[in-house]
């Protein structure tokens, strides 16, 4: 297998998605809506085939870095991304306090 194709994560806003690519090639994705200031993350997927190489980590972390670019909040519905939140504390503030315990984002300061 190519360990040298660059993995890319491309906003698709006409098919509310966001996708990782591997050089071409669409491996995974991660659907949202935006709407009123916060970005819904229902669902992700990987390629079964590429499973193992961080591929959804980086889709998940490119989802992320652009909602806060766009001054979003997140609503994680997806278990994957919520994972993801909960292994990277500093990246809890992108979720509004008051749906933080609906997701079990709840911080231990308050």
């Amino acid at each position: 297998m190519e360990q040298d194709m660059e993995t890319t994560v491309v906003d698709v806003p006409e098919r509310g998605r966001f996708e990782v690519r591997q050089g071409e090639h669409v491996v995974g994705l991660a659907s949202y809506h935006v709407e009123n200031g916060q970005m819904t993350l229902p669902h992700t997927e990987v390629d079964p085939a590429v499973g193992g190489q961080g591929i959804g980590t980086a889709l998940v972390a490119g989802v992320l870095s652009a909602a806060r670019e766009r001054g979003l909040t997140v609503l994680p519905y997806c278990s994957f991304i919520r994972r993801y939140i909960l292994q990277h504390p500093e990246l809890t503030d992108l979720v509004a306090p008051a749906d933080r315990p609906h997701f079990g984002l709840e911080t231990a300061d308050h």
